[in-house]
């Protein structure tokens, strides 16, 4: 089977989204494309001045992969070379494998290779089959995993590993775009669902189909007929154009603030290059009407993700403060910064989609709260002032709710 029919174009576009988001100048490599391979494809629409691509390619399919390159112009040809083995290849910023992984004993010898042609920071994506994943992929997920994806509409369906074995730059987090996310579903050009909100409308439909069936005569198939819609609406996630003064801190959540102080907590560590704790806390109330995608309020490196057990009070009471809540720790070039992700009365599930060591651009999708929740976010109190206040409506990605002194 060729490799395109197994790497399709939504898989090949998360495979190469770590080059795509880096503003360059970069360097990328290809393992296992072959002529007009998606991977191959994506990473060459990519390309900026300065940037340089490798692509390791069977003997048997360079000519048609050059007659690919020199069909795109003189312009790309410049910026690519080919090579038929990794032993030539140099390391780089970002590694791309263009076919699944191996499921036998060549995995980790595959992975090895690549890890070493991997540049200092740089990241390494592959993809897994979802029904026989490698056994020592979990292991080296939880290492070094910074970030997965799963892309069903691929045939077979995928898991997309990306890895990063040593550190990421801040300056990097500054500069990057936000990352794709398929769980984040296009609906128009400024409407998007996140996939938990198909998932929860084909459920509801589905009921609605069963007690249709089952009792003809009843009614009672209208009930998750009806919610089937807005319980699907609830997970929309509208398209945002985030403010680029590297100083704005964005809100986390779509809401209203409930308060914005000054407090002591020593969950978090203390500001980069300061042992501090005290932290300007901004909180924002969503109601069940709000978009409940969280994004990042600003670029950093997560450093941490915990969770904390706590009740389910309303989220706009104080008690709230001891509800669920998810931890997302980030390192940034001003300073250390945190977002917390509290369920509420109804809001009974957080989904955290960050991993330590993952870069976050500012404004990038990287959770969502189910139903009513809050979302608070904490800077450095000395190294910020609130440019908001109590009781103002305030929209996730766009609203500046702090600048950075």
């Amino acid at each position: 089977m060729p490799f395109s029919a197994t790497v399709g174009r939504r898989a090949a576009r998360v495979i190469t989204d770590e080059f795509i988001r880096h503003p360059g100048p970069k360097t990328g490599l290809i393992v296992g494309a072959r002529a007009e391979h998606p991977v191959l494809a994506a990473a060459v629409d990519a390309l900026l001045p300065g940037d340089r691509l490798t692509v390791v390619v069977d003997q048997a399919d360079r000519n048609a992969i050059e007659t690919f390159l020199t069909d795109q112009g003189s312009w790309v040809v410049d910026r690519v070379k080919l090579v038929t083995s990794t032993a030539d290849a140099a390391p780089a910023d970002v590694v791309m494998l263009a076919e699944p992984v191996p499921t036998d004993g060549e995995f980790t010898k595959r992975v090895t290779e690549l890890r070493e042609l991997t540049a200092a920071g740089g990241t390494l994506t592959l993809p897994a089959p979802v029904a026989k994943a490698p056994e020592d992929l979990i292991d080296l997920a939880a290492e070094f995993g910074i970030g997965q994806d799963l892309v069903l509409r691929n045939r077979p369906p995928l898991r997309i590993h990306r890895f990063r074995f040593k550190t990421g730059t801040l300056e990097l987090a500054e500069k990057i775009v936000p990352a794709h996310r398929p769980s984040s579903v296009p609906l128009t050009s400024k409407m998007n669902i996140d996939s938990n909100g198909i998932a929860a409308g084909a459920i509801l439909l589905g009921l609605a189909g069963l007690a249709k069936t089952t009792r003809p005569k009843s009614k009672l198939w209208m009930l998750p007929a009806a919610v089937a819609l807005p319980a699907a609406a609830f997970f929309r996630d509208p398209n945002r154009h985030t403010d680029d003064d590297s100083d704005a801190v964005v809100s986390s959540g779509d809401g209203k603030v409930l308060s914005v102080e000054r407090i002591t907590d020593d969950r978090f560590g203390g500001a980069v290059g300061d042992a501090g704790d005290e932290w300007l806390r901004i909180a924002v109330f969503l109601s069940v009407l709000d978009v409940h995608v969280n994004r990042s309020p600003v670029a950093g490196r997560v450093v941490d993700v915990f969770r904390e057990e706590g009740g389910f009070a309303p989220a706009m009471k104080a008690a709230a403060e001891h509800n669920v809540a998810c931890y997302t720790v980030l390192d940034t070039v001003h300073g250390r910064v945190a977002v917390a992700q509290r369920t509420g009365l109804i809001a009974r599930r957080i989904v955290n989609r960050a991993q330590p060591g993952a870069l976050l651009a500012k404004g990038e999708r990287f959770g969502l709260i189910r139903f009513g929740s809050r979302t608070d976010v904490y800077l450095p109190a000395d190294a910020a002032d609130a440019l908001v206040a109590p009781g103002e409506r305030v929209v996730a990605g766009e609203t500046v709710l702090a600048r950075w002194r």
